[in-house]
């Protein structure tokens, strides 16, 4: 089986669970396997869009139900959720709708937006709107990187498997970057406040 067939075959399903997780980088190569002509964009951006809705309401349902455990068990979180939680009341529409582009968040913000006094229904409609809006963002970085290597490189068909290989690799190496980064600066936070 060539990288085609495995493309179609497996490239929607990899999309939505990519998306309904925290998936940039499955995000940028179904956008460099659209363009290729491998999947269909405007199906692609549905599905992302759903997978991600959804996601991020399990996320937000989780909050709401454990999260007064969560701060029971540890007070220190307290504070920060109050805050959290103003902030939230008076921004819930740019908050919602930004949260899912700050890396690292993706997750763990929804999941405090729960633990708030934000409504249900205003996070499911500016979680709609996020969605929509983060899965066709990330869509249109792999179509449009695929489109400069076209330009850069001629026809990609003889490089083909190079070059998701590329991408895959360096969409991983700034994801272990910003990973790596955001954990020694966590490691400074925590030595400071000692």
């Amino acid at each position: 089986m060539d990288l085609a067939q495995l493309i179609e075959q497996h490239g929607y399903s990899i999309t939505f669970l990519g998306a309904l997780i925290e998936g940039e980088t499955v995000m940028i190569l179904a956008g460099l396997a659209a363009h290729r002509g491998y999947l269909h964009l405007p199906l692609l951006a549905g599905l992302a869009a759903l997978a991600s809705f959804m996601g991020d309401q399990m996320y937000f349902f989780i909050g709401r139900r454990f999260g007064n455990r969560l701060v029971a068990r540890f007070p220190r979180l307290e504070p920060g959720v109050r805050h959290a939680d103003a902030l939230l009341l008076r921004y819930a529409g740019a908050a919602v709708i930004a949260v899912r582009f700050l890396y690292g968040f993706r997750v763990l913000g929804p999941i405090a937006m729960g633990m708030t006094r934000l409504k249900w229904r205003t996070f499911l409609l500016f979680n709609a709107v996020g969605a929509t809006l983060w899965s066709i963002c990330w869509l249109a970085v792999g179509y449009l990187l695929s489109e400069l290597a076209g330009l850069l490189l001629g026809d990609l068909r003889r490089i083909e498997h190079w070059l998701f290989a590329g991408f895959a690799a360096a969409a991983l190496a700034v994801v272990a970057y910003l990973h790596w980064r955001r954990r020694v600066t966590a490691r400074s936070a925590s030595r400071r406040r000692r």
